[in-house]
Protein backbone atom coordinates (compact mmCIF):
# COMPACT_ATOMS: atom_id res chain seq x y z
CA UNK A 1 0.00 0.00 0.00
CA UNK A 2 3.45 2.53 0.17
CA UNK A 3 2.25 5.52 -2.23
CA UNK A 4 5.03 6.85 -4.78
CA UNK A 5 4.18 9.93 -7.39
CA UNK A 6 6.55 8.19 -9.22
CA UNK A 7 5.21 6.97 -13.02
CA UNK A 8 7.91 5.04 -15.08
CA UNK A 9 6.58 3.16 -18.56
CA UNK A 10 6.66 -0.57 -17.98
CA UNK A 11 5.85 -3.40 -20.25
CA UNK A 12 2.89 -3.78 -20.21
CA UNK A 13 2.12 -7.50 -21.56
CA UNK A 14 1.63 -10.25 -19.59
CA UNK A 15 2.96 -14.00 -20.54
CA UNK A 16 -0.33 -15.69 -22.54
CA UNK A 17 -0.75 -12.12 -24.16
CA UNK A 18 3.26 -12.77 -25.42
CA UNK A 19 2.31 -16.16 -26.70
CA UNK A 20 -0.30 -14.38 -28.37
CA UNK A 21 1.86 -12.29 -29.85
CA UNK A 22 4.44 -15.33 -31.15
CA UNK A 23 1.67 -16.54 -33.11
CA UNK A 24 0.75 -13.87 -34.64
CA UNK A 25 3.69 -12.76 -35.90
CA UNK A 26 4.12 -16.39 -37.15
CA UNK A 27 0.81 -15.96 -39.34
CA UNK A 28 2.14 -12.37 -40.54
CA UNK A 29 5.28 -14.57 -41.82
CA UNK A 30 3.53 -17.07 -43.33
CA UNK A 31 1.46 -14.14 -45.05
CA UNK A 32 4.53 -12.24 -45.68
CA UNK A 33 5.79 -15.18 -47.60
CA UNK A 34 2.70 -15.30 -49.89
CA UNK A 35 2.86 -11.75 -50.59
CA UNK A 36 6.63 -12.68 -52.12
CA UNK A 37 5.28 -15.53 -53.94
CA UNK A 38 2.71 -13.22 -55.50
CA UNK A 39 5.65 -10.70 -56.18
CA UNK A 40 7.79 -13.19 -57.87
CA UNK A 41 4.75 -14.89 -60.27
CA UNK A 42 4.23 -11.10 -60.89
CA UNK A 43 7.54 -10.23 -62.13
CA UNK A 44 7.81 -13.55 -63.84
CA UNK A 45 4.60 -12.95 -65.61
CA UNK A 46 6.38 -9.42 -66.74
CA UNK A 47 9.52 -10.68 -67.68
CA UNK A 48 7.74 -13.43 -70.04
CA UNK A 49 6.20 -10.73 -71.94
CA UNK A 50 9.45 -8.40 -71.62
CA UNK A 51 11.23 -11.39 -73.81
CA UNK A 52 8.05 -12.20 -76.25
CA UNK A 53 8.25 -8.16 -76.74
CA UNK A 54 11.99 -7.87 -76.86
CA UNK A 55 12.39 -11.19 -79.77
CA UNK A 56 9.26 -8.87 -81.79
CA UNK A 57 10.85 -5.40 -81.58
CA UNK A 58 14.51 -7.22 -82.85
CA UNK A 59 12.74 -8.75 -85.88
CA UNK A 60 10.29 -5.44 -86.67
CA UNK A 61 13.51 -3.04 -86.00
CA UNK A 62 16.01 -4.67 -88.15
CA UNK A 63 13.57 -4.13 -91.40
CA UNK A 64 10.80 -1.88 -90.51
CA UNK A 65 9.01 -1.17 -93.88
CA UNK A 66 9.69 -4.90 -94.79
CA UNK A 67 8.09 -5.74 -91.70
CA UNK A 68 5.02 -3.80 -91.86
CA UNK A 69 5.22 -5.03 -95.98
CA UNK A 70 2.79 -8.08 -94.28
CA UNK A 71 -0.50 -7.08 -93.23
CA UNK A 72 -0.16 -9.79 -90.37
CA UNK A 73 2.75 -8.49 -88.60
CA UNK A 74 0.68 -4.77 -88.90
CA UNK A 75 -2.37 -5.93 -87.53
CA UNK A 76 -0.45 -7.58 -84.94
CA UNK A 77 1.68 -4.39 -84.05
CA UNK A 78 -1.69 -2.50 -83.65
CA UNK A 79 -3.18 -5.14 -81.27
CA UNK A 80 -0.06 -5.29 -79.19
CA UNK A 81 -0.26 -1.81 -78.83
CA UNK A 82 -4.48 -1.26 -78.22
CA UNK A 83 -4.61 -4.50 -75.98
CA UNK A 84 -1.41 -6.30 -75.16
CA UNK A 85 0.58 -2.80 -73.65
CA UNK A 86 -2.90 -2.22 -71.88
CA UNK A 87 -3.04 -5.96 -69.93
CA UNK A 88 0.83 -5.47 -69.30
CA UNK A 89 0.20 -2.08 -67.70
CA UNK A 90 -2.41 -3.57 -65.86
CA UNK A 91 -0.29 -6.56 -65.01
CA UNK A 92 2.66 -4.05 -63.70
CA UNK A 93 -0.02 -1.99 -61.61
CA UNK A 94 -1.31 -4.96 -59.72
CA UNK A 95 -0.40 -4.64 -55.72
CA UNK A 96 -0.16 -8.27 -54.24
CA UNK A 97 0.91 -6.24 -51.05
CA UNK A 98 -2.86 -5.77 -50.71
CA UNK A 99 -3.42 -9.00 -48.70
CA UNK A 100 -0.74 -8.60 -46.36
CA UNK A 101 -1.17 -5.08 -45.73
CA UNK A 102 -4.40 -5.95 -44.76
CA UNK A 103 -3.22 -8.99 -42.43
CA UNK A 104 -0.89 -6.85 -40.87
CA UNK A 105 -3.45 -4.13 -40.02
CA UNK A 106 -6.30 -5.87 -38.55
CA UNK A 107 -3.19 -7.30 -36.46
CA UNK A 108 -1.27 -3.83 -35.88
CA UNK A 109 -4.30 -2.98 -32.82
CA UNK A 110 -2.56 -5.64 -30.80
CA UNK A 111 0.91 -4.68 -31.18
CA UNK A 112 3.22 -3.68 -28.65
CA UNK A 113 4.04 0.08 -29.08
CA UNK A 114 6.90 2.78 -28.31
CA UNK A 115 6.03 2.32 -24.38
CA UNK A 116 5.85 -1.00 -24.12
CA UNK A 117 9.48 -1.41 -25.95
CA UNK A 118 10.34 1.08 -23.78
CA UNK A 119 9.09 -1.00 -20.60
CA UNK A 120 10.60 -4.34 -21.60
CA UNK A 121 14.36 -2.39 -21.82
CA UNK A 122 13.37 -1.04 -18.29
CA UNK A 123 12.51 -4.72 -17.37
CA UNK A 124 15.53 -6.14 -18.68
CA UNK A 125 17.29 -3.26 -16.01
CA UNK A 126 15.68 -3.94 -13.32
CA UNK A 127 16.27 -7.52 -13.45
CA UNK A 128 20.03 -6.50 -14.76
CA UNK A 129 20.22 -4.72 -10.94
CA UNK A 130 18.01 -7.21 -8.85
CA UNK A 131 20.03 -10.10 -9.97
CA UNK A 132 23.45 -8.46 -10.64
CA UNK A 133 23.59 -9.42 -14.51
CA UNK A 134 26.26 -7.67 -15.99
CA UNK A 135 25.18 -6.64 -19.38
CA UNK A 136 27.69 -8.92 -21.27
CA UNK A 137 25.36 -11.82 -19.86
CA UNK A 138 22.03 -10.71 -21.46
CA UNK A 139 23.62 -9.98 -24.43
CA UNK A 140 24.84 -13.72 -24.77
CA UNK A 141 21.85 -14.78 -23.36
CA UNK A 142 24.08 -16.24 -20.64
CA UNK A 143 20.78 -16.49 -17.68
CA UNK A 144 19.98 -19.30 -15.38
CA UNK A 145 17.68 -21.84 -16.07
CA UNK A 146 17.47 -20.48 -19.51
CA UNK A 147 16.00 -23.72 -22.65
CA UNK A 148 16.81 -21.15 -25.76
CA UNK A 149 19.77 -19.14 -26.65
CA UNK A 150 18.65 -15.19 -27.16
CA UNK A 151 21.54 -13.10 -27.93
CA UNK A 152 21.25 -8.61 -28.43
CA UNK A 153 22.70 -7.41 -31.64
CA UNK A 154 25.52 -3.89 -31.14
CA UNK A 155 22.18 -2.03 -31.96
CA UNK A 156 19.92 -3.91 -29.51
CA UNK A 157 22.71 -3.11 -26.93
CA UNK A 158 22.59 0.71 -28.14
CA UNK A 159 18.66 0.92 -27.88
CA UNK A 160 18.74 -0.42 -24.00
CA UNK A 161 21.37 2.51 -23.73
CA UNK A 162 19.42 5.02 -25.39
CA UNK A 163 16.64 4.11 -23.58
CA UNK A 164 18.35 4.95 -19.96
CA UNK A 165 19.63 7.91 -21.33
CA UNK A 166 16.71 10.19 -22.13
CA UNK A 167 15.68 9.08 -19.00
CA UNK A 168 18.86 10.85 -17.35
CA UNK A 169 19.66 7.22 -16.33
CA UNK A 170 23.05 7.64 -16.89
CA UNK A 171 24.55 4.54 -14.89
CA UNK A 172 21.94 2.46 -17.27
CA UNK A 173 23.16 4.28 -20.10
CA UNK A 174 26.68 3.93 -19.02
CA UNK A 175 26.64 -0.02 -18.88
CA UNK A 176 24.76 -1.23 -22.10
CA UNK A 177 26.45 1.82 -24.64
CA UNK A 178 29.99 -0.10 -23.03
CA UNK A 179 28.50 -3.25 -24.26
CA UNK A 180 27.13 -1.83 -27.88
CA UNK A 181 31.25 -0.28 -27.87
CA UNK A 182 32.59 -3.85 -26.60
CA UNK A 183 30.94 -6.05 -29.41
CA UNK A 184 31.29 -3.46 -32.05
CA UNK A 185 34.95 -3.47 -31.43
CA UNK A 186 35.41 -6.63 -31.83
CA UNK A 187 34.34 -6.52 -35.28
CA UNK A 188 30.08 -7.22 -35.43
CA UNK A 189 28.29 -5.57 -37.92
CA UNK A 190 25.64 -2.38 -36.90
CA UNK A 191 23.93 -0.19 -38.22
CA UNK A 192 24.68 2.48 -35.64
CA UNK A 193 28.27 4.03 -36.01
CA UNK A 194 30.73 4.37 -33.31
CA UNK A 195 31.02 7.70 -33.39
CA UNK A 196 27.44 8.07 -32.04
CA UNK A 197 28.31 5.21 -29.57
CA UNK A 198 31.05 7.32 -28.29
CA UNK A 199 28.77 10.16 -28.45
CA UNK A 200 26.39 8.82 -25.86
CA UNK A 201 28.95 6.96 -23.84
CA UNK A 202 31.66 9.70 -23.20
CA UNK A 203 29.01 12.06 -21.92
CA UNK A 204 27.19 9.53 -20.02
CA UNK A 205 30.31 8.88 -18.46
CA UNK A 206 30.88 12.29 -17.73
CA UNK A 207 27.54 12.78 -15.71
CA UNK A 208 28.52 9.96 -13.66
CA UNK A 209 31.91 12.28 -12.61
CA UNK A 210 34.53 9.94 -14.38
CA UNK A 211 36.07 12.97 -16.29
CA UNK A 212 39.21 11.27 -17.32
CA UNK A 213 37.49 8.51 -18.66
CA UNK A 214 35.02 11.05 -20.64
CA UNK A 215 37.73 12.61 -21.91
CA UNK A 216 39.79 9.29 -23.36
CA UNK A 217 36.29 8.81 -24.68
CA UNK A 218 36.27 12.17 -26.59
CA UNK A 219 39.08 11.93 -28.01
CA UNK A 220 38.41 8.59 -29.66
CA UNK A 221 35.43 10.14 -30.68
CA UNK A 222 37.42 12.74 -32.56
CA UNK A 223 40.21 10.82 -33.75
CA UNK A 224 37.13 9.22 -36.13
CA UNK A 225 35.27 12.05 -36.71
CA UNK A 226 37.42 15.79 -36.39
CA UNK A 227 34.54 17.58 -37.77
CA UNK A 228 32.14 16.46 -35.26
CA UNK A 229 30.29 19.61 -34.24
CA UNK A 230 30.06 18.35 -30.87
CA UNK A 231 33.14 16.28 -29.92
CA UNK A 232 36.03 19.06 -30.29
CA UNK A 233 33.89 21.37 -28.05
CA UNK A 234 32.85 18.82 -25.41
CA UNK A 235 36.48 17.04 -25.40
CA UNK A 236 37.58 21.01 -24.43
CA UNK A 237 34.88 21.93 -21.99
CA UNK A 238 35.87 18.19 -20.15
CA UNK A 239 39.65 19.14 -20.15
CA UNK A 240 38.90 22.30 -18.61
CA UNK A 241 36.80 20.87 -16.01
CA UNK A 242 39.50 18.02 -15.18
CA UNK A 243 42.05 20.55 -15.25
CA UNK A 244 39.81 23.24 -12.49
CA UNK A 245 39.61 19.59 -10.37
CA UNK A 246 43.27 18.86 -10.35
CA UNK A 247 43.98 22.95 -9.47
CA UNK A 248 41.42 22.93 -6.70
CA UNK A 249 42.99 19.36 -5.45
CA UNK A 250 46.37 19.77 -6.03
CA UNK A 251 47.09 16.92 -7.89
CA UNK A 252 49.27 16.45 -10.73
CA UNK A 253 47.78 15.66 -13.96
CA UNK A 254 46.59 11.15 -14.19
CA UNK A 255 48.15 9.24 -17.45
CA UNK A 256 45.81 8.60 -20.24
CA UNK A 257 44.06 5.69 -18.90
CA UNK A 258 43.80 2.69 -21.54
CA UNK A 259 39.64 2.53 -20.86
CA UNK A 260 39.30 -0.63 -18.63
CA UNK A 261 36.37 -2.28 -19.45
CA UNK A 262 33.23 -0.72 -17.51
CA UNK A 263 31.62 -3.06 -15.51
CA UNK A 264 28.73 -3.30 -12.79
CA UNK A 265 31.27 -2.24 -10.05
CA UNK A 266 32.33 0.89 -11.58
CA UNK A 267 30.03 3.37 -10.56
CA UNK A 268 27.64 3.03 -7.82
CA UNK A 269 24.53 2.63 -8.52
CA UNK A 270 22.41 5.94 -7.53
CA UNK A 271 19.51 5.72 -4.72
CA UNK A 272 16.10 5.73 -4.99
CA UNK A 273 12.76 6.29 -2.95
CA UNK A 274 13.03 2.47 -1.63
CA UNK A 275 14.83 2.52 1.95
CA UNK A 276 15.43 -1.61 1.68
CA UNK A 277 16.52 -2.01 -1.93
CA UNK A 278 19.97 -3.48 -0.86
CA UNK A 279 18.19 -6.07 1.53
CA UNK A 280 15.35 -6.70 -0.69
CA UNK A 281 17.52 -7.49 -3.72
CA UNK A 282 19.45 -9.51 -1.90
CA UNK A 283 17.23 -11.80 -0.73
CA UNK A 284 15.69 -11.90 -4.36
CA UNK A 285 19.20 -13.27 -5.29
CA UNK A 286 18.79 -16.28 -2.62
CA UNK A 287 21.29 -14.08 0.05
CA UNK A 288 18.46 -14.73 2.95
CA UNK A 289 18.87 -15.52 6.70
CA UNK A 290 19.97 -19.15 7.62
CA UNK A 291 17.75 -19.87 10.52
CA UNK A 292 19.91 -21.14 13.40
CA UNK A 293 19.51 -24.46 14.47
CA UNK A 294 17.12 -23.79 17.24
CA UNK A 295 14.95 -21.93 15.03
CA UNK A 296 14.83 -24.63 12.36
CA UNK A 297 13.64 -26.72 15.51
CA UNK A 298 11.19 -25.20 15.62
CA UNK A 299 9.67 -25.86 11.87
CA UNK A 300 7.26 -28.96 11.00
CA UNK A 301 5.29 -30.77 8.74
CA UNK A 302 2.03 -31.87 9.70
CA UNK A 303 -1.64 -32.77 8.45
CA UNK A 304 -4.12 -29.65 8.80
CA UNK A 305 -7.65 -30.67 9.32
CA UNK A 306 -8.88 -27.48 9.88
CA UNK A 307 -9.65 -28.31 13.78
CA UNK A 308 -11.89 -31.31 12.49
CA UNK A 309 -13.54 -29.87 9.61
CA UNK A 310 -15.72 -32.71 7.67
CA UNK A 311 -14.42 -31.40 4.51
CA UNK A 312 -10.48 -32.30 6.09
CA UNK A 313 -11.19 -35.26 8.03
CA UNK A 314 -11.13 -37.95 5.70
CA UNK A 315 -8.51 -35.44 3.16
CA UNK A 316 -6.55 -33.01 5.83
CA UNK A 317 -3.98 -30.93 3.96
CA UNK A 318 -0.09 -30.95 4.09
CA UNK A 319 1.48 -28.47 6.09
CA UNK A 320 5.10 -27.23 6.20
CA UNK A 321 6.43 -23.82 8.85
CA UNK A 322 8.29 -21.96 6.17
CA UNK A 323 9.15 -19.76 9.47
CA UNK A 324 8.72 -19.39 13.14
CA UNK A 325 8.09 -15.68 13.88
CA UNK A 326 6.03 -14.26 12.17
CA UNK A 327 5.05 -17.46 11.42
CA UNK A 328 4.49 -18.27 7.91
CA UNK A 329 3.06 -21.89 6.69
CA UNK A 330 3.14 -23.62 3.18
CA UNK A 331 -0.15 -26.11 2.48
CA UNK A 332 0.68 -28.61 0.05
CA UNK A 333 -1.64 -29.69 -3.59
CA UNK A 334 -3.69 -26.35 -2.14
CA UNK A 335 -4.86 -26.81 -5.96
CA UNK A 336 -4.76 -29.17 -8.10
CA UNK A 337 -4.05 -28.97 -11.69
CA UNK A 338 -7.27 -28.55 -13.29
CA UNK A 339 -8.27 -26.32 -10.72
CA UNK A 340 -5.29 -24.11 -11.97
CA UNK A 341 -5.71 -24.06 -15.55
CA UNK A 342 -9.53 -23.16 -15.24
CA UNK A 343 -8.32 -20.13 -12.49
CA UNK A 344 -5.89 -19.24 -15.57
CA UNK A 345 -8.62 -19.48 -17.98
CA UNK A 346 -11.16 -17.49 -16.51
CA UNK A 347 -8.30 -14.73 -15.49
CA UNK A 348 -6.81 -14.52 -19.09
CA UNK A 349 -9.98 -12.09 -20.41
CA UNK A 350 -10.20 -10.31 -17.73
CA UNK A 351 -6.38 -9.44 -16.93
CA UNK A 352 -5.43 -5.80 -16.56
CA UNK A 353 -2.48 -3.76 -15.34
CA UNK A 354 -2.22 -4.52 -11.82
CA UNK A 355 -3.25 -1.82 -9.72
CA UNK A 356 -2.82 -0.93 -5.47
CA UNK A 357 -4.87 0.81 -3.06
CA UNK A 358 -4.56 4.54 -2.56
CA UNK A 359 -4.35 4.94 1.11
CA UNK A 360 -5.50 8.42 0.67
CA UNK A 361 -8.06 7.75 -1.10
CA UNK A 362 -8.90 4.62 -1.23
CA UNK A 363 -8.99 4.29 -5.14
CA UNK A 364 -7.67 1.74 -6.67
CA UNK A 365 -4.89 2.63 -9.37
CA UNK A 366 -1.67 1.80 -11.20
CA UNK A 367 1.40 2.42 -9.66
CA UNK A 368 5.18 1.78 -11.06
CA UNK A 369 6.37 -0.75 -7.88
CA UNK A 370 3.78 -3.48 -9.19
CA UNK A 371 4.30 -4.65 -12.52
CA UNK A 372 2.02 -7.21 -13.39
CA UNK A 373 -1.63 -7.40 -15.11
CA UNK A 374 -4.28 -9.06 -12.13
CA UNK A 375 -7.99 -9.86 -12.08
CA UNK A 376 -10.71 -10.67 -9.57
CA UNK A 377 -13.04 -13.28 -9.92
CA UNK A 378 -16.63 -13.18 -8.49
CA UNK A 379 -17.57 -16.20 -6.68
CA UNK A 380 -20.41 -16.76 -8.58
CA UNK A 381 -18.33 -17.22 -11.90
CA UNK A 382 -17.22 -20.78 -11.52
CA UNK A 383 -17.78 -23.38 -9.21
CA UNK A 384 -14.41 -23.88 -9.02
CA UNK A 385 -13.99 -20.70 -7.30
CA UNK A 386 -16.22 -21.30 -4.79
CA UNK A 387 -14.27 -24.59 -4.00
CA UNK A 388 -11.35 -22.76 -3.63
CA UNK A 389 -13.02 -20.01 -1.14
CA UNK A 390 -14.49 -22.68 1.26
CA UNK A 391 -10.90 -24.47 0.96
CA UNK A 392 -9.12 -21.40 2.25
CA UNK A 393 -11.94 -21.11 4.89
CA UNK A 394 -11.41 -24.54 6.13
CA UNK A 395 -7.70 -24.69 5.95
CA UNK A 396 -7.32 -20.99 7.97
CA UNK A 397 -10.38 -21.07 10.22
CA UNK A 398 -11.40 -17.69 9.12
CA UNK A 399 -14.33 -16.83 7.07
CA UNK A 400 -14.25 -15.52 3.58
CA UNK A 401 -17.32 -13.62 3.74
CA UNK A 402 -15.81 -10.32 4.24
CA UNK A 403 -12.57 -11.13 2.05
CA UNK A 404 -11.85 -9.49 -1.46
CA UNK A 405 -12.32 -11.95 -4.41
CA UNK A 406 -10.00 -13.84 -5.25
CA UNK A 407 -7.16 -12.19 -7.32
CA UNK A 408 -5.37 -14.02 -9.90
CA UNK A 409 -2.25 -11.93 -10.87
CA UNK A 410 0.46 -12.60 -13.50
CA UNK A 411 4.09 -11.27 -13.60
CA UNK A 412 6.40 -12.36 -16.86
CA UNK A 413 9.63 -11.52 -17.36
CA UNK A 414 10.60 -8.20 -14.86
CA UNK A 415 7.60 -8.39 -13.39
CA UNK A 416 7.70 -7.76 -9.30
CA UNK A 417 5.26 -5.75 -6.40
CA UNK A 418 8.27 -4.31 -5.28
CA UNK A 419 8.10 -4.10 -0.75
CA UNK A 420 4.80 -3.41 0.95
CA UNK A 421 2.48 -3.94 3.25
CA UNK A 422 -1.00 -5.66 2.90
CA UNK A 423 -2.42 -3.98 6.11
CA UNK A 424 -3.54 -0.47 5.71
CA UNK A 425 -1.74 1.51 8.72
CA UNK A 426 -2.54 4.48 11.32
CA UNK A 427 -1.95 7.02 8.89
CA UNK A 428 -4.05 5.79 5.99
CA UNK A 429 -7.57 5.28 7.64
CA UNK A 430 -9.18 5.16 4.75
CA UNK A 431 -7.46 2.38 2.85
CA UNK A 432 -10.53 -0.07 2.80
CA UNK A 433 -13.39 2.56 4.01
CA UNK A 434 -15.35 1.90 1.19
CA UNK A 435 -15.08 -2.01 1.55
CA UNK A 436 -16.36 -1.71 5.62
CA UNK A 437 -14.89 -4.87 6.33
CA UNK A 438 -11.63 -3.53 8.71
CA UNK A 439 -8.12 -4.32 7.82
CA UNK A 440 -6.73 -7.01 6.10
CA UNK A 441 -5.63 -9.57 8.86
CA UNK A 442 -3.94 -12.26 6.50
CA UNK A 443 -2.87 -13.01 3.26
CA UNK A 444 -3.87 -16.16 1.91
CA UNK A 445 -1.48 -16.70 -1.28
CA UNK A 446 -1.87 -19.65 -4.06
CA UNK A 447 1.16 -20.48 -6.37
CA UNK A 448 -0.37 -21.87 -10.02
CA UNK A 449 3.48 -22.24 -11.44
CA UNK A 450 6.88 -22.80 -10.92
CA UNK A 451 9.83 -20.02 -11.98
CA UNK A 452 13.04 -21.06 -13.78
CA UNK A 453 14.33 -18.32 -12.05
CA UNK A 454 13.55 -15.07 -9.73
CA UNK A 455 9.67 -14.51 -8.57
CA UNK A 456 10.40 -15.29 -4.76
CA UNK A 457 8.43 -13.68 -2.60
CA UNK A 458 10.60 -12.13 0.48
CA UNK A 459 10.47 -10.29 3.77
CA UNK A 460 13.28 -8.11 4.19
CA UNK A 461 12.51 -7.06 7.86
CA UNK A 462 13.36 -10.45 8.93
CA UNK A 463 14.64 -12.38 5.67
CA UNK A 464 12.80 -15.01 4.50
CA UNK A 465 12.37 -15.89 1.22
CA UNK A 466 9.41 -17.86 -0.17
CA UNK A 467 10.05 -19.59 -3.40
CA UNK A 468 7.29 -20.16 -5.90
CA UNK A 469 5.97 -24.11 -5.90
CA UNK A 470 3.23 -24.92 -8.35
CA UNK A 471 0.19 -25.80 -6.49
CA UNK A 472 0.93 -24.95 -3.03
CA UNK A 473 -0.16 -21.83 -0.91
CA UNK A 474 1.33 -19.88 1.80
CA UNK A 475 -0.47 -18.50 4.74
CA UNK A 476 0.58 -15.75 7.05
CA UNK A 477 -1.34 -12.63 9.51
CA UNK A 478 -1.41 -9.43 8.63
CA UNK A 479 -2.65 -8.52 11.96
CA UNK A 480 -1.93 -9.36 15.83
CA UNK A 481 -4.77 -10.46 17.94
CA UNK A 482 -5.13 -6.85 19.13
CA UNK A 483 -5.81 -5.51 15.39
CA UNK A 484 -2.47 -4.04 15.25
CA UNK A 485 -0.26 -4.26 12.35
CA UNK A 486 2.33 -6.49 12.21
CA UNK A 487 5.28 -4.58 10.62
CA UNK A 488 7.51 -7.40 9.88
CA UNK A 489 5.08 -8.44 7.45
CA UNK A 490 6.28 -6.28 4.39
CA UNK A 491 6.79 -8.52 2.01
CA UNK A 492 8.00 -8.23 -1.93
CA UNK A 493 7.62 -10.50 -5.04
CA UNK A 494 10.73 -10.12 -6.71
CA UNK A 495 11.04 -9.97 -10.32
CA UNK A 496 10.61 -12.88 -13.08
CA UNK A 497 14.18 -13.51 -14.25
CA UNK A 498 13.15 -16.29 -16.48
CA UNK A 499 9.55 -17.81 -16.75
CA UNK A 500 6.06 -17.03 -15.76
CA UNK A 501 4.61 -16.85 -12.39
CA UNK A 502 1.05 -16.99 -11.70
CA UNK A 503 -0.70 -16.33 -7.86
CA UNK A 504 -4.09 -16.31 -7.09
CA UNK A 505 -4.60 -14.49 -3.54
CA UNK A 506 -7.12 -13.65 -1.32
CA UNK A 507 -7.22 -10.99 1.49
CA UNK A 508 -8.89 -11.79 4.56
CA UNK A 509 -10.42 -8.90 6.43
CA UNK A 510 -10.94 -8.57 9.59
CA UNK A 511 -15.09 -8.25 10.00
CA UNK A 512 -16.62 -11.80 10.66
CA UNK A 513 -13.53 -13.01 12.86
CA UNK A 514 -14.51 -12.01 16.73
CA UNK A 515 -15.08 -15.50 17.41
CA UNK A 516 -12.80 -17.26 14.86
CA UNK A 517 -10.02 -15.01 15.96
CA UNK A 518 -10.64 -13.53 19.09
CA UNK A 519 -8.95 -10.83 20.20
CA UNK A 520 -7.48 -11.87 23.70
CA UNK A 521 -5.41 -9.20 24.24
CA UNK A 522 -8.74 -7.07 25.20
CA UNK A 523 -9.95 -10.20 27.23
CA UNK A 524 -7.45 -10.97 29.39
CA UNK A 525 -6.76 -7.50 29.99
CA UNK A 526 -10.89 -6.66 30.95
CA UNK A 527 -9.97 -10.30 33.39
CA UNK A 528 -7.37 -8.35 35.18
CA UNK A 529 -9.57 -5.32 35.45
CA UNK A 530 -12.51 -6.92 36.74
CA UNK A 531 -11.13 -9.21 38.94
CA UNK A 532 -7.89 -9.45 39.68
CA UNK A 533 -6.60 -7.88 42.81
CA UNK A 534 -4.19 -5.76 40.57
CA UNK A 535 -4.06 -4.69 36.82
CA UNK A 536 -1.15 -4.98 34.62
CA UNK A 537 -0.82 -2.05 31.87
CA UNK A 538 -1.70 -3.36 27.92
CA UNK A 539 1.90 -3.30 26.89
CA UNK A 540 3.02 -5.07 29.73
CA UNK A 541 0.17 -7.95 29.47
CA UNK A 542 1.27 -8.31 25.57
CA UNK A 543 4.85 -8.38 26.01
CA UNK A 544 4.80 -10.67 29.09
CA UNK A 545 2.98 -13.60 28.59
CA UNK A 546 4.19 -15.60 31.72
CA UNK A 547 2.58 -13.46 33.73
CA UNK A 548 -0.88 -12.97 31.44
CA UNK A 549 -1.05 -17.01 32.00
CA UNK A 550 -0.70 -15.93 35.70
CA UNK A 551 -3.55 -13.23 35.46
CA UNK A 552 -6.05 -15.21 32.97
CA UNK A 553 -5.69 -18.69 35.88
CA UNK A 554 -6.76 -16.02 38.40
CA UNK A 555 -9.61 -15.13 36.40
Amino acid sequence: LAWHCIVVNVISFISGQMTDLIYTEKELVQSLKEYIQAEEAKIAAVKSWADKLDMLTQASTADPEGYLAHPVNAYKLVKRLNTVWSELESLVLQDPSDGFISNISVHRQHFPDEEDEKGAAKALMRLQDTYRLDSESFSKGKLPGVRYSALLTVDDCFDMGKTAYNDADYYHAVLWMQQALRQLDAGEEAIVSKVDLLDYLSYSVYQMGDLPRAIELTRRMVALDPTHERAGGNLRYFERLLSKELRESEKSKPEPSMEKPIDLSTYERPRDYLPERETYEALCRGEGVNLTPKRRSRLFCRYQNGNRNPRLLLAPMMEEDEWDSPHIVRFLDALSDAEMEKIKELAKPRLARATVRDPKSGVLTTANYRVSKSAWLEEDIDPVITRVSQRIEDLTGLTVDTAELLQVANYGVGGQYEPHYDFSRKDEPDAFKSLGTGNRVATYLNYMSDVEAGGATVFPDFGAAIWPRKGTAVFWYNLFRSGEGDYRTRHAACPVLVGSKWVANKWIHERGQEFRRPCFYIWFSRCCQKRCSFHYPLSFIYNQCKLLYKCLSQC
